[in-house]
């Protein structure tokens, strides 16, 4: 079972809010999680992100894997380490003479 951490929205309709939860990765957005391991909204000013620090650290401990946004989310909380990216550029082309 591939174990992710990822975001389950809650909310009303055009009014998201988020909880970061551990689920099974073939398991629908808001099916059954696992655990709750915090929430986050982004639509406040600063925009709010509150994690148990110590189960997240558990849980990708056991291996489990954070989605994309999550992880950029603990990065950007220092609950991780932030990773480097370099992005390839492509090779610029010569358009063909006329």
């Amino acid at each position: 079972m591939a174990v992710r951490i990822r975001l389950s929205r809650v909310g009303a309709t055009k009014q998201p809010a988020y909880r970061v939860v551990v689920m099974d990765g073939r398991s629908a957005r808001d099916g059954r999680a696992i655990e709750t391991l915090g929430h986050y909204n982004p639509r406040t000013d600063p925009i709010e992100f509150v994690v148990d620090i110590e189960k997240v650290k558990a849980w990708l401990a056991k291996g489990a894997q954070p989605s994309d946004t999550v992880s950029r989310l603990l990065q950007n909380a220092d609950i991780i380490p932030k990773i480097v990216r370099k992005f390839a550029t492509p090779a610029k082309v010569a358009a063909p003479a006329k």
